[in-house]
C-alpha cells in the first residue's frame, strides 16, 4: 500500500500506539490502514449420485477439479456466500446442511470455511468460471486433479457423510 484510502497521502508502515505490529499509517490523517485475511466460501453439496464438483475455468489451477466456493463478498454472512458461490460456480441451488470446518492458509492470507449442503434441485451445469460440472462418487473423486489442499481436506472431512 502506497497512498491513504481516506486523504491520498502516502502511508508508511510503523507500530501504532497500542498495536504491537507494523500497520500502513497515513502520514497525513493518521488512518491506519489494516490488512486482513480474505475469506474464501465454499460447498461440499451431496446430491443422489455423489458431490458436486467444478473443473475450474480460471486461473489459479486452470482445469483443476474443487468444489464450488470463492471469495466472500463485503455484507455477505458466510453461509449466504457459500450459496451465493455455488450458484455462480454451478448454477445449482443449494441449502446449507452444517459447518464442515475452516481452514487456514496463512502463507496466502486466506481462511476457507466450508459448508455441508444438499441440492434443492438436481439442476446444476456450468457456470462462467467453471468449465465443467459433474456429480461424482467419493470413490470416483479425481485426488490427483484436485485444485486446492483446502479442497480435499474438505472432501475427506465431509467423507462420512456421503
Amino acid at each position: 500500500m502506497n497512498y491513504c484510502s481516506t486523504c491520498g497521502a502516502n502511508v508508511g508502515l510503523q507500530v501504532p500506539p497500542g498495536d504491537n505490529r507494523p500497520r500502513h499509517v497515513c502520514h497525513n490523517c493518521h488512518t491506519i490502514h489494516y490488512v486482513n485475511p480474505r475469506m474464501v466460501v465454499g460447498t461440499v453439496c451431496l446430491g443422489k449420485d455423489g458431490v458436486l464438483l467444478c473443473r475450474r475455468g480460471i486461473e489459479p489451477r486452470l482445469g483443476y477439479w474443487t468444489v464450488p466456493a470463492g471469495f466472500l463478498e463485503l455484507g455477505e454472512t458466510t453461509e449466504a456466500g457459500a450459496i451465493r458461490e455455488t450458484y455462480e460456480e454451478a448454477v445449482a441451488t443449494v441449502a446449507i446442511d452444517q459447518l464442515i470446518g475452516i481452514y487456514s492458509v496463512p502463507q496466502l492470507s486466506q481462511v476457507h470455511i466450508f459448508y455441508l449442503a444438499h441440492l434443492l434441485s438436481p439442476v446444476f451445469r456450468a457456470g462462467e468460471e467453471t468449465l465443467e460440472a459433474a456429480m461424482v462418487r467419493y470413490e470416483d473423486i479425481p485426488w490427483d486433479s484436485i485444485a486446492f489442499p483446502s479442497v480435499t481436506w474438505a472432501l475427506q472431512e465431509s467423507k462420512r457423510s456421503f
